[in-house]
């Protein structure tokens, strides 16, 4: 079994080494698929964030998990359908993968009725594959403009899913685009919530701290290999 208070370790000194002077980067541990019982030792090893793909996955997980999340941010990564958005918004944090206006008028519909704020990221589509979500890098400020009418949604920044290599320096390219689009929308629109710019997974980490970014969602390198991945 993985020790996975060294894996912590590891990728938080990594972490250090990395990152620009004065910047702050926040370690997401991805657990899906993974039990709570790993979940607990990682919060033990002092995680503060942790990310889930499916919401039939995460509750029970939560639910088990109990007082061990008071003070955690929880953050929902995977492709979120419309049936879906209202549990999302009742048990989630920050939501990456705000792709659509339609789904940001059905968030904000659910969080209104919670008399909830609810911080999203738009999630960016670098890849030409049919089957990732995401906006158009050319379209994203205009979308952006427009979720800024939508009521009680925060949009916090950018999320961006690489294309998969065997090579992190092969996402470094989109890591730049994703980076500059970020700073062009921060500093046209001044916007101090627009804050966070989530790039960056188990392989590709390091080289997306080198390019800027400041929120990485690290799973198998902190939990070890998953059995399977749906």
């Amino acid at each position: 079994m993985r020790n996975i208070r060294k894996s912590v370790e590891f990728i938080e000194n990594i972490i250090n080494l990395t990152k620009s002077s004065g910047t702050s980067v926040e370690l997401v541990a991805v657990t899906k698929t993974f039990p709570y019982q790993s979940v607990l030792e990682a919060l033990k090893c002092g995680i503060k964030h942790v990310g889930e793909n499916k919401i039939q996955e995460a509750l029970p997980k939560f639910e088990q998990l109990g007082f061990s999340l008071r003070g955690i941010t929880k953050h929902f990564i995977g492709c979120l359908q419309s049936n879906k958005v209202r549990r999302v918004v009742e048990n989630f944090d920050l939501i990456h993968s705000l792709d659509a206006m339609s789904l940001a008028y059905n968030i904000s519909r659910h969080a209104k009725s919670l008399n909830k704020l609810q911080n999203c990221l738009i999630e960016v589509k670098v890849s030409h594959e049919i089957s990732k979500i995401g906006v158009a890098p050319d379209e994203v400020e205009d979308f952006y403009k427009k979720c800024l009418l939508v009521p009680n949604i925060i949009i916090r920044g950018l999320m961006v899913i690489t294309p998969y290599s065997e090579s992190s320096e092969d996402s470094r390219y989109y890591f730049r685009q994703v980076y500059r689009l970020f700073g062009n929308i921060k500093k046209s629109f001044n916007n101090s919530n627009f804050d966070i710019l989530s790039m960056g997974m188990s392989n590709d980490y390091k080289v997306a701290i080198e390019e800027g970014s400041n929120m990485i969602r690290v799973g198998s390198a902190i939990f070890g290999e998953r059995e399977y991945v749906s």
